[in-house]
């Protein structure tokens, strides 16, 4: 992620805007693993305790601007900030706000399901994992088991979170049916996207994961 003219520098002098992107950068990733380490600590620590139906009454709404943060990084891949595609971050974060605004927002009795709890805990696991990842990288750091969880746990990772928000979208169905017939609709039409939509956004990670771990293997061989 660090800018092209970052390797025709010299590092203890690099370009002003390669170190304020580098610290904005480190600085918006490292705030992004501590929010979802409190939605994962609270939604543990809720459903233990006092169990799901507890758990959007405790962390509810911090989960919802926690995640509508990640608005930025459209941006970021929009602007060129990051090599990020814009296509499947847009997918990424558009299904995320669509379940905790137009569906958890709006019908919270949802929330009292246990696909609420398993879809933050799916949330929050692979982005506690995936922005330290970052943190870590853009501080010259590349740890290897940051790095296999990474691009691994989203094997099960993704299936959770995925099956639980098909879960409270199918669900959303009904009620929204009772405010606007469109809304359920639209919903129905959202919930026949998520097939392709999912598949996509699984392969683009499969992919991503077989370059990383392909060139890990190489850099095994050659330090061998």
């Amino acid at each position: 992620m660090a800018p092209p003219s970052a390797s025709r520098s010299s590092p203890s002098n690099p370009p002003p805007f390669s170190s304020f992107k580098n610290l904005y950068l480190i600085l918006y990733n490292l705030i992004c693993a501590l929010l979802w380490l409190i939605v994962l600590g609270r939604v543990v620590s809720l459903v233990s305790l006092t169990g799901f139906e507890s758990t959007y009454a405790g962390v509810g709404e911090f989960a919802k601007w926690t995640q509508t943060i990640a608005l930025l990084e459209i941006v970021h891949a929009a602007a060129g900030v990051v090599r990020a595609p814009i296509l499947t971050t847009g997918m990424q974060v558009a299904s995320r706000l669509l379940l905790v605004w137009p569906v958890i927002d709006v019908f919270p009795a949802l929330a009292t399901s246990p696909a609420y709890s398993s879809m933050l805990v799916a949330w929050s696991v692979t982005e506690v994992v995936r922005y330290s990842y970052f943190v870590l990288n853009l501080s010259g750091y590349q740890p290897a088991l940051v790095t296999w969880l990474r691009y691994n746990t989203f094997y099960v990772l993704y299936p959770t979170g995925i099956s639980s928000e098909c879960y409270l979208i199918y669900k959303a169905i009904e009620p929204a049916r009772a405010l606007r017939l469109e809304y359920a609709w639209a919903l129905q039409a959202i919930l026949l996207i998520y097939v392709p939509g999912s598949y996509i956004l699984f392969t683009h990670m499969m992919t991503q994961r077989r370059k990383v771990m392909r060139g890990k293997g190489k850099q095994v061989q050659k330090s061998a």
